[in-house]
């Protein structure tokens, strides 16, 4: 798994303006349901993202399309596809992604 991207700024802070564009570049994906969903995300969330959401996202994008679709639509959890993802920030940023207000 790829170490944090921001790991030199506090967990909590606000992604910047830069760090935000780089992570919305990052989250392209082959899959238009992923796309889609990410797009929502970013929509509703993307203003507030913190450093720490962010890096929990970039642990996501590790994952293979199907993967991250499994987790969105609930057929699988984190653990089940890697222990390692098995974070309150992961899940926090599961969360998000499913949230439809």
């Amino acid at each position: 798994m790829r170490q944090p991207v921001l790991e030199s700024r506090a967990p909590d802070s606000p992604l910047d303006e830069r760090a935000l564009s780089k992570l919305r570049w990052r989250c392209r994906r082959g899959m238009l349901e992923n796309d889609l969903i990410l797009e929502r995300f970013f929509a509703r969330h993307g203003e507030t993202l913190t450093v720490r959401q962010a890096d929990a996202l970039n642990a996501l994008m590790e994952l293979s399309d199907n993967e991250l679709l499994d987790l969105h639509l609930g057929r699988c959890s984190p653990r089940q596809i890697d222990t390692a993802l098995d974070r309150d920030d992961v899940i926090e940023v599961l969360g998000l992604l499913k949230d439809k207000h």
